[in-house]
């Protein structure tokens, strides 16, 4: 079994402890992309459902998945207090497989009813991933109290989780959905193998259950300023990359004319992201996590405002930017989940209400992700763009949408970032 305390920043850069927990998150993030991308595609040919119930059944269920992710991160430290993450960890995994093993190999019940069974399963999908991504932070907040420690650990997991997102974007395209689902399982069996055996356990500090009604007890770190503060640098800065991933699509097939290479674009930006973390979490070891998040935003900012003015048939411009937003990217990936680990820690809650804190941030980060498509999309359309468009003020619009409303996001919340430093809020 796993032992038992904290991992040093020393271990964490280097360990094998780190390695084991961090290797479930690839499995975990190879939903995504499947699921968020070919979706519409997929159920629209094999089932003949609407584009329009397609959507709606996608906004209701996602809508839903936003709600319950604090109510599950109570549930997690209850579970926790009273034996480990592990439980809800193990218990996340029967839906998150049925729902997308099934989501993906419709029956003939599906054919027959392929609304409900599109909602059935992405709500069981859904119910998955969250419950079991809300353990999985909560319990990487506990393994290291120092800002490095908990730098390297959020990079770890999610520089693993980008490796899984390109799995997910690419097996599909080359192998097919047969092969993804095999992989997924094979790599889900593994991660959970490493997870119980030989990932590093939290130390025991107060596992007594949160008191309080469990339907408001996730509402006891929202009290604190320091997370408030957090919240809100947090939700204006994943905005920016949200809105960019809405109308990544239409960027690339009508302003530059290069649909057809979009899966390479996005593929350099992943691998950049995952590239770049030996960078970030060695930066956090030597400078402020605030400061060195700041860097990450300033360095976004630098490297994608160019694409505003980039034409047609731009090819190495465009993925010179891939690469080097990506890489900023990783900052936006390792720094904010050390600085709630931070918050936490000062608010006196570690070992008691990480799982509160991690379904209230993942509630925000989707419902900023909800947010920007209903901003991005129809500010578009506002603007006089339609997809197709090929006459320059449209192609105008997409650019300020895709590339100066980001960087102009990405900048207001480099400035709230600084007072928050400046002032010490969090």
């Amino acid at each position: 079994m796993a032992s038992a305390g904290l991992i040093s920043s020393q271990e964490t850069a280097r360990g094998r402890r780190l390695a084991a927990y961090a290797a479930f998150g690839l499995p975990l993030t190879m939903t995504a992309l499947p699921i968020n991308i070919l979706l519409p595609d997929f159920y629209a040919g094999e089932t003949g459902l609407a584009l329009t119930t397609i959507g709606f059944v996608l906004l209701a269920t996602r809508l839903i998945d936003a709600v319950s992710d604090p109510l599950l991160g109570t549930w997690v430290d209850r579970q926790k207090a009273r034996n480990s993450y592990l439980t809800p960890i193990l218990f996340a995994c029967v839906p998150l497989v049925a729902g997308f093993v099934l989501l993906f190999n419709p029956t003939t019940v599906a054919r027959a009813m392929p609304a409900a069974w599109l909602a059935a399963t992405l709500v069981a999908a859904y119910l998955g991933y969250s419950l079991a991504i809300v353990a999985y932070q909560a319990w990487g907040a506990e393994l290291a109290h120092d800002d490095a420690g908990r730098a390297r650990v959020a990079a770890s997991r999610e520089g693993a989780g980008l490796i899984g997102v390109l799995l997910g974007g690419s097996v599909p395209a080359l192998a097919g959905m047969p092969v993804l689902t095999a992989m997924f399982l094979l790599l889900l069996a593994i991660g959970l193998v490493l997870l119980v055996r030989h990932a590093p356990r939290p130390a025991p500090i107060n596992r007594s259950t949160p008191a309080g009604n469990p339907f408001v007890t996730f509402l006891v770190p929202l009290a604190t300023p320091r997370l408030r503060w957090l919240l809100a640098v947090f939700a204006l800065n994943a905005i920016a990359p949200a809105i960019t991933a809405t109308v990544f699509q239409f960027f690339v097939a009508d302003r530059l004319g290069l649909g057809s290479a979009a899966g390479v674009f996005l593929a350099l930006y992943f691998i950049a992201g995952a590239a770049s973390m030996p960078f970030w979490t060695h930066l956090a070891g030597r400078l402020s996590l605030h400061v060195v998040w700041l860097i990450g935003m300033l360095t976004a900012v630098v490297s994608f405002a160019w694409a505003y003015g980039l034409g047609h048939g731009a090819y190495g411009a465009f993925a010179a930017i891939c690469v080097l937003s990506g890489f900023a990217f990783g900052a936006d990936l390792a720094l904010p989940p050390a600085l709630l680990a931070r918050v936490i820690d000062a608010n006196r809650h570690q070992g008691q209400r990480e799982g509160a804190y991690f379904g209230l941030w993942n509630c925000v980060n989707k419902f900023c992700l909800a947010l920007a498509a209903g901003v991005a999309l129809p500010l578009l359309e506002s603007l006089g763009y339609a997809r197709g468009a090929t006459n320059a003020g449209a192609l105008d619009a997409l650019a300020i949408v895709y590339a100066v409303v980001p960087c102009l996001l990405k900048l207001a919340a480099a400035a709230l970032l600084f007072v928050a430093w400046r002032d010490a809020k969090f």
